[in-house]
């Protein structure tokens, strides 16, 4: 749930008028409806549980051409269901404005931003927080800036190699539990519930706080997930992928992140074999394909072996 109070704390603004009431109300909708139509009278597609954001352009039909309606206006916009009407560029409220916030008891917010960045600050903190969320068991963690999801079995090492991946100077987001929510069509990402915010759980020592132990640098709140790593019981009759050839997807939240399945036994440095693959995830991206390169070459071989 998201509270007027909570958008007042993220993003800042001047209180023009609120109550603890008005404060608790929850918004529902990241959509933001500029009333431009409604001060001209015309209510038919009116959608009173948004946030109404008075700009330039609202403001100033307001000031120049609503005279006597102009409260009886205003309160139509000032519902019941109306979580804040927030007022941009600095511009002064009208003394109806006031009345009209008070009769519902709905919070007004001025903010000294433009209305375009203002309306766009808005709708990305909701788009966040609004998100429905998904609770997955994996450990994430921010290597070279890169979110990755490290999933397997219980027991397997997860937690194990994230603390080494910390030592090694990356960021822990999260342990045992991610929660995760997709940002846009193709971007999901990934945060730490609060009550599990910062800590690891390791066998055998139990619950460490990573941020006292190795710093405000070791930890962070939420990252984007672009990689998903896989790790499994190494088995004498799988054949496993040696040259990156084979592709697999993770559909988290409906976006597709890329995985790669890494074998685990004795004896394998996984945080080491991790900051690899990241980098060499970071190196296709950027359009650098070693397997494919190598296949270059073999073809290439193969074709002067044979002349």
């Amino acid at each position: 749930m998201v509270t007027v109070k909570d958008l007042t704390e993220r993003i800042r603004f001047e209180a023009l008028y609120s109550t603890d009431t008005s404060l608790k109300k929850e918004i529902t909708s990241s959509d933001i409806t500029r009333p431009g139509l409604e001060m001209a009278g015309y209510f038919d597609f009116f959608q009173s549980e948004r946030i109404q954001l008075f700009g330039m352009k609202e403001w100033s039909y307001m000031m120049r051409n609503v005279g006597d309606q102009r409260y009886d206006l205003l309160k139509k916009i000032f519902s019941d269901e109306t979580p804040a009407v927030i007022v941009a560029r600095g511009l002064e409220a009208p003394e109806e404005m006031l009345r009209a916030a008070k009769h519902h008891d709905v919070t007004l917010l001025k903010s000294y931003e433009s209305t375009s960045r203002l309306s766009g600050q808005i709708a990305s903190y909701l788009d966040e927080a609004l998100a429905p969320r998904t609770s997955i068991h994996g450990v994430l963690m921010d290597i070279f800036g890169i979110g990755v999801l490290i999933k397997g079995v219980s027991g397997i090492g997860k937690s194990e190699t994230g603390l080494d991946l910390v030592r090694r100077g990356h960021r822990l987001v999260a342990d045992d539990r991610v929660e995760v929510y997709k940002k846009d069509a193709f971007t999901v990402r990934g945060e730490s519930p609060e009550i599990l915010r910062n800590l690891l759980e390791i066998r055998g020592v139990g619950i460490i706080d990573v941020q006292t132990l190795f710093g405000a640098g070791a930890v962070k709140d939420s990252s984007n997930i672009d990689l998903a790593v896989q790790l499994e019981e190494q088995s004498k009759d799988h054949n496993y992928d040696r040259l990156g050839s084979q592709e697999y997807k993770l559909e988290l939240a409906d976006v597709p992140v890329p995985l790669l399945k890494v074998p685990v036994n004795m004896g394998r440095n996984l945080s080491v074999i991790i900051e690899a693959a990241v980098s060499n995830f970071s190196a296709k991206q950027m359009g650098y394909n070693t397997t494919a390169d190598f296949e270059r070459r073999l073809t290439k071989l193969i074709e002067g072996n044979t002349e």
